[in-house]
């Protein structure tokens, strides 16, 4: 293999969180050739200690599979290439607003191509947070590039379920959110610790938000899944006001009180003018050693819920130890253990969202004269 088929695969790897080519980001230097010996130089960004061991990795493994031994010499980017790449990150990230100088995130854009879908219920304690990342990761297994966005800033665990413990990368005014299993997620908890509680007015839930969605690199994703938080507050009305097009799915219980409460959080989705797509209901039995079903938490409070509000019921996800235990240690059952009950039904009900296809939209204001 030459010198330029080398640099040439050596720059088609992907960052590990951009998932860019580095050459498109102007990471990588020309090869250089010494005897039998290559080496090239990888200009790094600022980011946490160790991160780029695993870029180092992959270039080694790429010219290993050529034959070819390399040396890489990892170097800090300059001002200058810091800038450019701030700007290329902008580039892709930003698009104009028709008529206007004005550039927002492609995700906010009236003709964005990205499926939104919002888990919200009316309390906490259904496994919401549970339901988005399997949700989210059953998506990531079918073929689809995804994200989440961990909108309940006031009990965050998407970090912790995803097993994320590095902060996003910050590239001038560009945050570029971390990668796990092929899923980029953002989370007010990359910012604080598990034990500080987040005392925030609307305000500044209102400006986090809004920084989590304009001044983040989502890249091209075809999903972006947000946990919302229970109830109907503050939140919810910024992510109303920012994402139009946000799809509603109610997370449940079979138990008649749960039921009454998410049926508040759907209304106040349809008072928003916000799609609601459907149900799905959690903890709705338990399969015991001997096989047979048990309805701990009743029955039936899904399926209620669903006729009331004329959606489908999309699907029941059992109770199961190791999707709490995967939640725990930050492996998603759906990665672990893509063979389990749980598994299975949550990448059934990824297949029927991915079936049902975008929402539309009408708008009453939109009228033929």
């Amino acid at each position: 293999m030459n010198s330029e088929n080398l640099f040439e695969k050596l720059g088609a790897v992907l960052e590990p969180d951009i998932l860019v080519p580095i050459s498109d980001l102007g990471m990588l230097s020309q090869l250089s050739r010494r005897l039998s010996k290559y080496s090239v130089e990888l200009f790094a960004y600022p980011a946490p200690a160790g991160y780029f061991d695993s870029l180092i990795l992959k270039l080694e493994a790429a010219a290993a599979q050529e034959g070819v031994k390399l040396e890489i010499n990892l170097k800090e980017m300059s001002e200058d290439q810091l800038a450019e790449l701030e700007s290329h990150l902008e580039n892709l990230t930003l698009e104009a607003v028709p008529g206007g100088t004005d550039r927002v995130n492609r995700l906010m854009a009236a003709g964005t191509k990205t499926r939104i879908l919002g888990f919200s219920s009316g309390k906490g304690g259904v496994g919401k947070s549970s339901v988005t990342v399997g949700i989210a990761t059953a998506l990531a297994r079918r073929g689809h590039r995804v994200g989440i966005l961990d909108a309940d800033v006031y009990g965050f665990s998407i970090p912790k379920m995803l097993g994320i413990q590095r902060p996003p990368a910050v590239i001038g005014k560009v945050m570029v959110p971390p990668v796990a299993y092929g899923i980029k997620t953002m989370s007010v908890g990359y910012f604080v610790s598990d034990d500080t509680p987040v005392i925030w007015r609307g305000p500044m839930l209102h400006k986090a938000l809004e920084q989590f969605l304009v001044d983040v690199y989502w890249g091209d994703i075809e999903y972006l899944c947000v946990d919302l938080p229970p109830g109907t507050g503050d939140v919810t009305l910024s992510l109303a006001e920012y994402l139009p097009k946000i799809e509603t799915f109610v997370v449940t219980t079979p138990q008649d009180a749960a039921e009454r409460v998410a049926q508040r959080s759907a209304l106040a989705a349809r008072k928003l003018k916000l799609p609601l797509r459907g149900v799905i209901e959690n903890m709705s039995y338990f399969r015991g050693d001997d096989a047979k079903r048990y309805d701990i938490f009743g029955r039936g409070g899904g399926e209620k819920l669903a006729k009331s509000l004329n959606v489908p019921l999309l699907g029941s996800i059992p109770i199961d130890i190791p999707l709490r235990e995967g939640g725990d240690v930050g492996e998603p059952v759906v990665m672990a253990q893509p063979e389990s009950e749980v598994s299975v039904e949550f990448m059934r009900i990824a297949q029927v969202i991915e079936a049902m296809g975008p929402a539309r939209i009408y708008k009453a204001e939109l009228k033929v004269r």
